[in-house]
């Protein structure tokens, strides 16, 4: 092996308004690769040491629907279930329709939050969740805003295209009520506490704080970065809602077990059973209808589809070197996790800057090719 290419490439991205980074390759449960970049703030006074906490932004969504096929695989919940089933207020949802609203046409089901084809907005500055938020002396629940999301008409029937949006947000809240715990509570018991990560959490606590790496944001007009305030950080809808769309906190570390144990059959480096490598291939297997696949191709993940509540490779001959069936997702400051099981091969890129296209376009797809490359 030779990553000596995927180490400079690293040292560059400093260059490229990433003022620092963390890579760790796992492979087979042994860490291959291990590499942090840059500094911590912008006048270059702290190196990155690579015990950083980030706002993992949707790469929080690995975990959220690593814990729905863990029911699925438990019985408890089935992917084509009503998610009326588990939250009444999506019984009688509407659509879009011009300038007015109809009933929709199709029954919303567990599936179609799982893989974006579910046909709700990104948009929760709505009436129905301003009124939950009132009521509630703004400390609603997770199962209260998703409830109340419910009210918002879609934008389409459900599954009949693909929408980025709140719906991983409504699957915690279905995990939730399947479950019978808290959605971190199940977080904790199903995947954290067997695969022994610790360092992470729905909501910023006294040891994250300590350890949260600086969070900037991208400004296109000047090509400058803006270190976020405190309030920008810790800004959520309230400490009771815990978002599996982006709720989540943690570190390089954390997150490279989890993705490690996905890789490997579903078991971590202990024989923690995570989920079966069955059930592994149908979460990460393709589940956008023609039209849905047409919407997610203007997202520019070249080679891939959209399973459920991951990227899955679907094409091996365009975007770059992989296989079919490596799958993972990314997040808004630049987070990024690949789960190759025919390698049993992992990786979690770890940064936070937000408003930057050129990671998801330029830097992921690079760091791909070159950790294949190394190999």
């Amino acid at each position: 092996m030779d990553f000596s290419r995927l180490t400079a490439y690293l040292d560059y991205l400093d260059k490229l308004n990433v003022p620092g980074c963390d890579l760790a390759v796992c492979r087979d449960h042994e860490l291959i690769y291990r590499h942090q970049a840059g500094y911590r703030d912008l006048a270059r006074t702290a190196p990155i040491q690579g015990d950083e906490a980030y706002l993992l932004y949707s790469a929080t969504k690995v975990f959220t629907s690593c814990a729905a096929m863990q029911m699925v695989e438990q019985g408890k919940l089935r992917l084509d279930d009503p998610v009326s089933a588990y939250l009444p207020a999506y019984a009688h949802l509407t659509v879009k329709e011009g300038d007015t609203v109809r009933p929709a046409k199709t029954v919303m089901t567990v599936r179609h939050l799982m893989s974006m084809q579910s046909g709700l907005n990104y948009n929760t500055d709505i009436p129905a969740i301003e009124k939950v938020m009132k009521e509630n002396n703004q400390r609603a629940t997770t199962r209260q805003i998703a409830e109340a999301k419910a009210e918002d008409p879609l934008e389409f029937d459900p599954g009949t295209d693909f929408q980025y949006s709140f719906s991983h947000d409504v699957l915690a809240a279905v995990i939730e009520a399947a479950s019978g715990q808290r959605f971190s509570a199940c977080l904790n018991e199903h995947i954290w506490e067997p695969l022994h990560i610790h360092g992470m959490a729905m909501r910023l606590n006294d040891g994250l704080r300590k350890r949260l790496c600086p969070l900037y944001s991208y400004d296109p007009e000047t090509y400058s970065l803006k270190e976020c305030t405190q309030e920008e950080i810790e800004e959520r809808f309230n400490p009771e809602f815990e978002s599996g769309g982006g709720g989540l906190i943690g570190g390089v570390a954390d997150y490279i077990q989890f993705a490690d144990a996905l890789a490997c059959g579903g078991r971590g480096k202990d024989g923690a059973h995570i989920l079966s490598p069955e059930t592994i291939q149908l979460w990460s297997a393709n589940q956008l209808c023609p039209k849905g696949r047409q919407s997610f191709d203007g997202w520019h993940r070249i080679g891939f589809s959209y399973a459920l509540g991951v990227r899955t490779r679907v094409n091996d001959r365009i975007g770059g070197p992989g296989v079919l069936g490596e799958f993972g997702w990314d997040g808004a400051a630049g987070a990024w996790v690949m789960i190759d099981p025919s390698n049993r091969l992992s990786a979690f890129f770890g940064m936070h800057v937000l408003n930057y296209g050129y990671n998801y376009d330029v830097i992921h797809p690079t760091l791909r090719g070159l950790i294949y490359e190394g190999l």
